[in-house]
């Protein structure tokens, strides 16, 4: 979906196009916070779709949040047409939450023709609105041609 002529931010526009599209981040309940330029942040809310065995945030949901927020920081710097996929990431989880929700935000370290890298950021958020460092990562992307 390209953004139209009276869409105020066409970056936001093309990745809320794309997460529309993402039926894993809809189940999680992942939602967009903020687009620019080779930074996005994403939110998801603390839900038993998201916990592990013992009640906090899964790794593999801060992963997937992470991966998602620096795949959409990529694709804001990617030529129109053109998507990304991730090709590998490292993560480093920090500490270990319940409640309240996680927010990841991903920005562009260096794009390339060929491959875009990415960090990104996890923080979670409690009820209260405190903030607590959650987790880390580093991204490899490629850039792919839109096949819809």
């Amino acid at each position: 979906m390209m953004a139209s002529r009276n869409d105020p931010d066409p970056l936001r526009a093309r990745v809320q196009a794309s997460l529309d599209r993402q039926g894993m981040m809809q189940q999680l309940g992942v939602r967009l916070l903020a687009v620019a330029s080779g930074s996005v942040t994403l939110a998801m809310p603390y839900s038993d779709r998201v916990t592990q065995q013992q009640g906090g945030f899964h790794g593999g949901a801060m992963g997937a949040l992470a991966d998602i927020a620096g795949g959409y920081a990529a694709l804001t710097v990617a030529p129109e047409g053109m998507e990304v996929t991730t090709v590998e990431y490292k993560i480093n989880f920090l500490a270990a939450f319940q409640g309240g929700e996680l927010q990841a935000t991903g920005r562009v370290v260096k794009a390339g023709r060929r491959i875009i890298v990415t960090a990104a950021e996890v923080v979670h958020v409690s009820e209260a609105g405190q903030r607590s460092d959650c987790a880390v990562m580093q991204q490899t992307l490629v850039p792919v041609p839109k096949t819809y």
